[in-house]
């Protein structure tokens, strides 16, 4: 039964970035792939944690931005910050 429970959690578990205007979720991990125009991983996501992206964390997306929905105006527990996708596609949510 456990196997079961944690395959459906993989399941709901996507990329902040993959999602839509209004979705609101817990950030389940930080996962910084390589593809973020030269800068290095661990860069990234020290300033994900920075900024108040951790595990846990309650996240909603507010605004998209008009051309490719880019940037996206995103709450976390209480403050607003703008995110490019391409960083949102490292931020895991359930």
């Amino acid at each position: 039964m456990a196997d079961n429970h944690a395959s459906v959690k993989a399941q709901e578990r996507k990329p902040l970035g993959m999602e839509q205007r209004g979705f609101r979720g817990l950030i389940d991990a930080i996962e910084v792939g390589a593809d973020h125009s030269g800068v290095a991983a661990e860069e990234i996501e020290r300033r994900l944690l920075e900024l108040g992206f951790v595990e846990g964390a309650t996240v909603e997306i507010l605004h998209e931005g008009p051309v490719g929905r880019d940037p996206i105006a995103v709450r976390v527990n209480d403050c607003t910050i703008a995110l490019r996708r391409r960083e949102a596609m490292a931020i895991f949510v359930t």
